[in-house]
């Protein structure tokens, strides 16, 4: 049975109230066990008669697990924001006080929070969805970064495109190859922009490109003669200037060493759907060397509307692996940065806009893509990109 998005939200509130039910009839019932038991309440002790209280217990026991077992299944199943991290260690102390129970309050925090965050924006979508704020003059082209494809069941971007076109938005994406040249991406991208303005019979589309992507977007506009065809060029995250600790990996390494990292890479690739994956050379392509010869050579086109985004971690455990690791190294060289990329790399256009939150935590680079789904307390990603899509509406785009 497949429920929907609603549905589900009812079902984990479902579970978190039989949580707290667990939680408060258990320290009720203990409340009354254990004097019982003694004596303490006027009642026949243990020792006067145990069948009585072997029989309490018992029953006490099943209704408190069958209460448990509800609660836990109905939340591991419909949560999003739970992780697998936290119902991995879930299990693991599942049987140790009291850490379990800090743990289980942890878990009802998190999913009673997602409830309320999910149905405001569930009934914000509700009310203005007839306004069709994201239905821009020409559809969007979603184009992703370096080690990643476009999946079917696994959509790089997250919970975007279905938040964009809730809102009216058309979404196409570039698929292009998740390990090669800036050059080869960007043909892909060119005959990509010129299949959709085809089958679409639209003039021009909307790019929005993260990471590598924004570069090979720019080579595909400026390069392979796609300006005509392309209203804006949105880059998030994308390594203008390229990353100095890349510059600096490749100069520590071993040439014999590289060689071997990129084939076990490159196998990888091939089987993630790669034609022609091509490790070392997506690598070199972000170096600053590399990014410095493709800014003298890639000019933009004054047909294009070109604006970028950037965000950065404020901490190095405001990222998920490999992030958590890479962003020391990152800001040694690169200063801010999102984990992979530096704060000054990321300007381009007639508008940047730079992001990061008020806690500890800020905004990665996986986090600018919704790669994890997980809500952050002050930056709605989904809602973000609502907002800069609608902006390219009231632009003209």
């Amino acid at each position: 049975m497949i429920f929907t998005k609603e549905r589900k939200l009812q079902i984990s509130l479902k579970g978190t109230n039989l949580l707290i039910a667990f939680l408060i009839s258990t320290a009720l019932a203990l409340a009354f066990f254990i004097p019982g038991v003694l004596g303490y309440l006027g009642l026949p002790s243990f020792s006067e008669s145990k069948a009585l209280w072997i029989t309490i217990g018992i029953i006490i026991y099943l209704i408190e697990l069958f209460i448990f077992w509800d609660g836990i299944i109905r939340i591991y199943l419909t949560s999003t924001q739970l992780g697998i991290k936290l119902r991995v260690l879930g299990v693991i102390f599942g049987m140790i006080i009291p850490v379990n129970i800090i743990i289980l309050i942890y878990m009802i925090y998190i999913v009673r929070t997602e409830y309320t965050f999910e149905s405001a924006k569930n009934k914000l979508d509700e009310e203005r969805k007839d306004l069709q704020i994201c239905k821009t003059k020409y559809p969007i082209l979603m184009v992703h970064g370096v080690f990643f494809r476009d999946f079917r069941y696994f959509n790089y971007w997250g919970r975007i495109p279905e938040e964009l076109e809730k809102n009216g938005a058309k979404i196409f994406y570039g698929d292009q190859q998740s390990a090669e040249s800036v050059v080869n991406s960007g043909k892909t991208i060119a005959k990509k922009i010129k299949q959709i303005c085809e089958e679409e019979g639209c003039e021009k589309v909307n790019i929005i490109a993260h990471s590598k992507g924004g570069l090979d977007s720019r080579w595909a506009i400026s390069m392979e003669g796609m300006a005509p065809y392309v209203a804006s060029l949105t880059t998030i995250n994308t390594p203008h200037r390229g990353c100095l600790f890349a510059e600096y990996l490749l100069s520590k390494i071993p040439e014999k060493r590289q060689k071997i990292i990129a084939e076990v890479y490159n196998e990888i690739l091939l089987k993630l759907g790669d034609t022609n994956p091509d490790f070392l050379t997506s690598v070199n392509d972000l170096t600053v060397e590399s990014c410095k010869k493709f800014n003298e050579k890639v000019l933009d086109s004054p047909l294009v509307y070109y604006q970028s985004v950037g965000s950065k971690m404020n901490k190095r455990h405001g990222g998920k692996f490999p992030l958590n690791y890479s962003y020391p190294l990152v800001k040694h060289y690169d200063g801010n940065n999102d984990g992979l990329v530096g704060q000054d790399s990321c300007p381009w256009g007639e508008r940047f806009q730079f992001l990061t939150t008020k806690y500890k935590k800020g905004i990665s680079h996986g986090d600018m893509i919704d790669l994890y789904k997980q809500n952050l307390k002050d930056f709605d990603v989904r809602e973000f990109y609502v907002q800069l899509v609608k902006d390219l509406k009231d632009r003209g785009f």
